[in-house]
């Protein structure tokens, strides 16, 4: 099967700019797509110090949605947003006063490679931190980057270079260097491949004791991640379904049902319900986790309980039926009101497909 190939490259454009990102990308770009991709053939998206974050979304949501492998290549800028304190990555027009609108949501990326198959995308990062972020970092762990259960994530962040410097992404410069010999070893090796080469270059911007390393290798032999995605490229969906069943009731029973080990399994659940073609109950599902998120004191504005709702709202568009529509349309409004979302106009939209469903009636 195709692989799919994204190849990111942002930082801001003047004084805020703390490495040279777009740098990398005619190495990379100088790589076979199928050696980047570690595939028979792929497909290369390139998106080089984009302006726009919902841009940049659209692009990842549709490289996400191909099938095959994934990987993807980011290299560029963390910067904390004020509000939320979430990080971010950086694009061309973004400020330390306007993060939160001119910066990807690290957390977007999560949500949009989580409805991968298990271990069916890896990530290489090559990413420097302003030093708010660089500090929260090191106060919190690189948590803060979660790219989603069941990804294979390697690369490196860096703190902030010297002032008036301009640091480069020599990790991703390194791997792009090996990969252009023509062959593309394991991930893990192509990673300590990677962090040897750069550390051994001198200047600005080469792998120090000083960087966080990212290595997650992705779901281990025997995951129950990973089976039920068997499952689901096999086309068994109720298989996947009660598998994912079983442990979300063990986790339950567990931990209380408003658990995170629970609602994760909930989530998959919902998951599972939309790769099998039934946006009733992946809707259903969505809207159960919300609802318990928010009765657990989560605040509405926080990146799982927004990520149901918009889950939520995604899939209540797919449902066909005027009266599952109707009943899920009537929560799903309740919920919006209380969690509008960072789409703009989204309360407005369910409104009006209200409107037009009683009218059928």
């Amino acid at each position: 099967m195709p692989g799919t190939v994204l190849l990111l490259a942002a930082s801001p454009v003047g004084r805020g700019c703390l490495v040279d990102a777009a740098s990398v990308l005619p190495v990379l770009a100088a790589v076979p797509p199928a050696v980047l991709s570690g595939t028979d053939t792929a497909n290369v998206v390139e998106l080089a110090d984009p302006l726009e974050p919902q841009a940049v979304l659209t692009r990842l949501r549709a490289a996400a949605a191909a099938p095959g492998p994934l990987t993807v290549y980011i290299a560029g800028q963390l910067q904390l947003d004020r509000r939320q304190r979430l990080p971010h990555l950086a694009l061309a027009r973004t400020t330390p006063a306007t993060v939160r609108y001119t910066a990807l949501p690290w957390h977007w990326i999560r949500e949009e490679l989580r409805l991968r198959p298990s271990g069916a995308t890896t990530l290489l990062l090559d990413l420097h931190a302003d030093r708010e972020t660089w500090q929260w970092l090191r106060t919190g762990g690189p948590h803060g980057l979660d790219c989603g259960r069941g990804n294979a994530v390697y690369g490196r962040v860096a703190p902030p270079p010297a002032r008036r410097t301009l640091a480069v992404p020599s990790y991703m410069r390194a791997l792009a260097t090996i990969l252009r010999s023509g062959h593309r070893p394991p991930p893990d090796e192509l990673h300590r491949r990677a962090l040897a080469r750069a550390a051994a270059e001198a200047g600005d911007g080469a792998v120090t004791g000083a960087d966080l390393v990212l290595t997650a290798p992705g779901p281990a032999a025997g995951d129950p991640h990973a089976v039920i995605a068997a499952a689901v490229q096999a086309g068994r969906h109720p298989d996947a379904d009660a598998l994912a069943a079983r442990h979300e009731g063990a986790a339950a029973h567990a931990h209380g049902p408003a658990s995170e080990e629970a609602l994760h399994w909930t989530e998959v659940r919902a998951d599972l319900a939309m790769f099998a073609g039934d946006p009733v109950r992946s809707c259903r599902a969505w809207l159960t986790v919300a609802e318990a998120r928010l009765g657990a004191g989560q605040p509405p504005h926080s990146p799982a309980v927004e990520a149901a709702v918009d889950r939520a709202h995604h899939q209540w568009g797919r449902v066909r039926d005027a009266g599952p529509a109707r009943e899920l349309g009537a929560a799903l409004a309740a919920l919006r009101g209380r969690v509008p979302g960072s789409r703009e106009g989204a309360l407005d939209h369910v409104r009006r497909e209200m409107n037009r469903l009683r009218a059928q009636v």
